[in-house]
């Protein structure tokens, strides 16, 4: 076992309330490379920052690919160049977040009026012991 500043497999999965499948996967797709000894896989410091950037990106709204080729970035280019890169993907899903809220907004305007409509209509309704009396 490396030292204490590597979690296991069992760890990383609590400690950042992720299934264990997710986690297999963000390997095979080359988002994290634990350590591994025969079959037990470490995560070190490396690893546990690339996951919190992982779970914020999902948290925004990132795809996988998207977060996968900004970290990529990093490795080939540097901090300057990923900070750039990060700038216009923040930029770009801040343009997506507002479209979908403006979508929500119109949505929960129509449907309160809609819902404030059929109030109405239920107000001027008899109520079914008189409908059914008559």
């Amino acid at each position: 076992m490396p030292d204490e500043s590597w979690i296991s497999f069992k760890e990383m999965c609590a400690r950042f309330d992720v299934t264990p499948r997710t986690l297999r996967y963000y390997e095979y797709i080359e988002l994290l490379s634990p350590r591994r000894e025969g079959r037990a896989r470490w995560y070190g410091p490396r690893e546990i920052a690339r996951m919190k950037l992982i779970m914020r990106g999902r948290r925004f709204g990132f795809s996988l690919e998207d977060i996968r080729q900004w970290l990529l970035i990093y490795q080939q280019q540097g901090t300057r160049a990923q900070y750039e890169v990060w700038v216009d993907l923040a930029t770009r899903q801040l343009d997506v977040l507002a479209a979908q809220r403006d979508e929500i907004e119109a949505s929960i305007t129509d449907l309160r009026k809609l819902r404030d409509d059929t109030v109405e209509l239920l107000g001027r309704m008899p109520p079914e012991d008189e409908a059914a009396a008559n």
